[in-house]
This record gives structure tokens, C-alpha cells and sequence, in this order.
């Protein structure tokens, strides 16, 4: 799934938020230490399944519901740590270091599916097997990205990497990160990159630029545009995040306003299926697509590609502008939802309506800055029992490139994480009660 990189002021009570790949749990980070929630029962209860008190987190992602979590501390940014959760006695868990690799510069994202792992630098990316953490090649010189905005399919058999190819325009690179060669190029936006996420599958990919106003879904496989999305007619805004839903049928996206923005992904074979217009749809995505059709031989082209793009089927309106928020849409229960986490704390659960135009109903708000003796509201359950991480041997890699000198090697010691618990993790052997990796 989609990770938005936040830069959280934690003096000021802000937190770090990230979904997992396919939305099944939610990394919370503050001052004090990170916790992560099981979002199985989010209508009701936010269920932690793991807390660590540690030091002021930077970055943390965690491999979908396995023990597997990577993060980075605001201490040592350049530093990679991956950690294995593990159940104790008294339902009371510890972490055991797996591995930490040293960089020559800060990272700024991480992502990570079954096959790879990516550290991305502001000029360089580095693709790691995530089987035995060696790094199997390395992008360099790339455009600078002082924002680390990069996205990672969570699909093994799409596993594709992208990334901006331009500080001047919008175009994005995709990389094969399981054949480590260059995919395809795809000139997006005049403007330089905002943000891009890449469908469950990784077939597709969204974007957004700097401008805010034109988000567009491409084909990732040969770079095919696919949908083209209104945000807005007037105001460019700053995109915060895009995301696929978990069914690939919706596109949401937050930025500094105070408005989410769904839109839904008409993948109908006909162009002639239009859907059911309300008695107060007159002026809403019906009349845009009439107008587009009549006045089309009429108008420049410029103008009729404006009436042509997709409206937003859904919106939600917050209370606060100017708060960094992601979003994804997923299926809990077998309904579907809106999930809003926010850098100020809080997690906000809608309903997505069935019909274009209506309105999301709030469902829940969940606090997450409240210690478990305050938070009434979030319920502790115990974590499933995980796979103990005994004899795991820390190692450090000392990645020390030179991003000036492509020849340069590295000056690496290989990492040796235990090979019973952490393949045991990565697999999801159910036989060993580690949580699995591919559950949906």
C-alpha cells in the first residue's frame, strides 16, 4: 500500500502514521515510542497488538501482518533497523534486532514487499533482497528528491519500483525491482511530482504534481494513461497521499486542504454505460460528461479535456486545513471504509456510500496520542503468539557509497539474521503461529 512520509513535530504532540501494505494494521509512532493496531475491528475498538517504548521514531514500516517491522530513529537517520516482535509470558513482547545497515547519507522512505526491500536517499536507492538483506543493486544519481518520494508494489509478480526521474517536470520512472533493469518512462505532469501509489497488483500506477489540481492513473506495465481525475477546477493544493483501495476500485486522496477526495475507477468496457443520474446530479459528474460530449466539436481541446476528467464520486470535509493526512479504502467486515489517519493523532472511520454524491458517514474517531491508561476507547488485546527470534546474530552493513563514482564498491559486512525466525517470519508458517504475510 501507499506510506505517506510524514516529518512530525512530536514536541508539538504530532505523530508518525502508516498503514501497512494491504491495510490490515496501522503503525503509530510518538515521542515516547511506536505501537502497532490490528484494524480488524476498527468500526468498534482500535486493538493494539504490539508497543515498544523506544526512542523518537523517524520512519517505521511494517511487512504486512508478519513479526517483520523496520524503522529508523530521528537519533540516527542514516541508520536502518529491522526488528522481529515477539509474544512473551503475560502477553508482555520484546523486539529482537535482526540486522542494521548504515548509510552514507539520510534515509528518507522505506518500503518494503515479500521479495524486496528499498532505502531511498535523496540522490540514490538501494534495493535489498529481503530474504538475506544483501543489496542486490543500486540506482544512482538519480534526480534529487529531498522529500523521498518513491512507491514499492506490494505484488510479488509485479514487483515494481517508482520514482521521480526530474526535479522539472512530472515524469516517473519504473523500475523492475526482481529483474533489476528499467521498466518504462512515463512523462505525467508538466509540474515536478507530488505524490504516486501503485495499485494492489502493481499494474497501475496514480500520480499526482506539485500543482494539485490532475491526478492520473497510467498503466505501469508500458505507461498507457488510464484515467485522467479532476481534483479541482481552481486552487492548487499540496498533495499529501494517494492510494489505491484494497479492491482497486477506488482512488483516494488528502492533501493540505481540509477535503478527501474519492473517486471511483470506472473500468466498464462500454463507454456508453453511464451511471444512474440523481434528481440533484445536474450539475455533478452527468452534466460534465453531456457537456463534454455536445460542446466537444466546439471547443479546444484543452478546454473539453477538462469536462472529460473524472469528478470525485465521494468527499469527506474535516475540521482542521493544513493537517498532513493518508488515506486508504479497505474492506472490514466485508464493508467497506475510508481510514484517515492524521499527523495530529487521530483515526477517523467512514462509510463509503454505495451511490455518487453521497455523503461518507463518520463512523468512528480514535485518539492515538492517549497512553493505554487514558485511551477508554481503544481496547488491548493480546498478539497473536509469533515465532521467538532466539539466536538472531545483530550485524551491521556500513553502506559507504560514494554517489559521486558509479565503480565505487561498497564496504559492506554481510548481515546474518537467523535463518530459522526470520525466513519462519517472511514465510508465515502457520505451522510455528508466526502472523502471516499474506493474509488479506
Amino acid at each position: 500500500m501507499m506510506s505517506l512520509l510524514f516529518r512530525p513535530d512530536l514536541d508539538a504532540g504530532e505523530v508518525f502514521v502508516n498503514f501497512n501494505q494491504n491495510t490490515t494494521s496501522l503503525a503509530v509512532a510518538t515521542k515516547s515510542g511506536y505501537s502497532l493496531y490490528s484494524l480488524g475491528s476498527v468500526d468498534s475498538t482500535l486493538d493494539k497488538i504490539y508497543t515498544c517504548p523506544t526512542e523518537e521514531i523517524f520512519l517505521i514500516e511494517r511487512l504486512f501482518e508478519s513479526s517483520l517491522v523496520a524503522i529508523v530513529s530521528q537519533r540516527s537517520p542514516r541508520k536502518l533497523k529491522l526488528f522481529l516482535y515477539e509474544k512473551q509470558v503475560c502477553h508482555f513482547k520484546k523486539q529482537s534486532e535482526i540486522c542494521n545497515y548504515s548509510y552514507s547519507n539520510s534515509i528518507l522512505a522505506v518500503k518494503l514487499n515479500r521479495e524486496r526491500l528499498i532505502v531511498c536517499l535523496e540522490e540514490s536507492l538501494y534495493i535489498h533482497n529481503i530474504q538475506d538483506m544483501k543489496v542486490v543493486h543500486t540506482i544512482r544519481d538519480t534526480p534529487s528528491n529531498s522529500a523521498g518520494l518513491c512507491a514499492l508494489s506490494s505484488s510479488s509478480e509485479h514487483c515494481y519500483l517508482a520514482y521521480p526521474g526530474s526535479v522539472t517536470s512530472g515524469e516517473v520512472q519504473i523500475f523492475d525491482a526482481i529483474n533489476l533493469h528499467a521498466k518504462t518512462m512515463i512523462p505525467a505532469h508538466d509540474s515536478p511530482l507530488a505524490a504516486i501509489a501503485f495499485s494492489p497488483s502493481g499494474t497501475e500506477l496514480a500520480t499526482a504534481s506539485e500543482r494539485g489540481t490532475v491526478i492520473r492513473v497510467f498503466s505501469s506495465l508500458d505507461g498507457t494513461k488510464l484515467f485522467e481525475l479532476r481534483r479541482g477546477l481552481k486552487r492548487c493544493v499540496s498533495i499529501a497521499s494517494l492510494s489505491f483501495s484494497t479492491c482497486a476500485e477506488y482512488l483516494v486522496s488528502s492533501s493540505n486542504t481540509e477535503t478527501v477526495h474519492v473517486f471511483r475507477l470506472e473500468r466498464s468496457s462500454s463507454e456508453n454505460s453511464e451511471p444512474k443520474q440523481s434528481s440533484d446530479d445536474w450539475m455533478g459528474y452527468s452534466f460534465f460528461r453531456f457537456l463534454s460530449k455536445t460542446v466537444s466539436s466546439y471547443l479546444p481541446s484543452q478546454v473539453t479535456d477538462v469536462f472529460s476528467q473524472g469528478r470525485a464520486f465521494a468527499s469527506v470535509t474535516l475540521a482542521e486545513p493544513g493537517v498532513r493526512r493518508i488515506c486508504t479504502i479497505t474492506k472490514i467486515q466485508k464493508q467497506l471504509r475510508l481510514l484517515i489517519a492524521s499527523q495530529d493523532g487521530y483515526l477517523y472511520v467512514y462509510s463509503v456510500p454505495s451511490m455518487e454524491g453521497a455523503d461518507c458517514q463518520l463512523i468512528k474517531k480514535h485518539d492515538l496520542r492517549l497512553d493505554d491508561c487514558y485511551a477508554m476507547d481503544v481496547r488491548v488485546n493480546p498478539a497473536p503468539s509469533l515465532g521467538v527470534a532466539t539466536g538472531v546474530t545483530t550485524a551491521t552493513n556500513i553502506i559507504a557509497a560514494n554517489t559521486t563514482d558509479n565503480n565505487t564498491k561498497h564496504n559492506e559486512t554481510k548481515a546474518s539474521p537467523s535463518s530459522n525466525s526470520y525466513a519462519t517470519a517472511l514465510k508465515g508458517d502457520a505451522s510455528s503461529n508466526v502472523a502471516s504475510i499474506g493474509g488479506s
